[in-house]
């Protein structure tokens, strides 16, 4: 296999940066060294975070790397953050040159839109506290890093009704 490392290069972003405007194309894939990241829409004004990325994590707006199309989503920094970036066509002769990375990176976007179905459904499904507690249990490292306005948009509250939920919680 051939050394692709020209093809990556470490930046380093401060923290509440916009990498990439929801509308925008997304050009590049990232990998998280250190840091975080949310990617997010804009919902007539309010700003609903759909993922947070952490260190090992690679982030894009996948369907708009994917397909060409504009973003539906922001990604910005949470904290100051080092990334690996990789432009889409230095992406794509990887993976032509790759077959087994090319069925990788499927099996990787499969489980991203996955979770991403499952975040939605808890919407639908779940009272608000029930998905404080799914988080506290499965994603408890979220709250350590994350300001709660995000968290609280993630779990599509306000930042009032998640002060409500932990005041509960701290209570029992």
């Amino acid at each position: 296999m051939a050394n692709y490392k020209e093809f990556w290069s470490e930046i380093n972003i401060p923290s509440k940066q916009t990498v990439l405007k929801e509308g925008d194309v997304s050009n590049a894939l990232y990998f998280v060294v250190k840091g975080s990241m949310r990617l997010s829409n804009n919902s007539n004004g309010n700003e609903i975070t759909i993922q947070f990325f952490f260190e090992n994590d690679f982030v894009a707006s996948f369907e708009s790397f994917l397909k060409d199309t504009p973003s539906f989503f922001s990604l910005d920094t949470i904290e100051n953050t080092t990334v690996l970036v990789i432009k889409k066509e230095h992406w794509k002769i990887i993976m032509d040159e790759n077959p087994f990375l090319k069925e990788l990176f499927f099996d990787f976007t499969s489980d991203r839109f996955i979770n991403y179905i499952h975040h939605f459904l808890s919407y639908i499904k779940e009272k608000p506290e029930e998905r404080y507690q799914n988080l506290l249990k499965n994603k408890s490292h979220i709250l350590k890093r994350v300001p709660l306005q995000y968290v609280a948009s993630y779990l599509g509250i306000t930042t009032v009704s998640l002060s409500r939920i932990r005041a509960r919680k701290n209570k029992k």
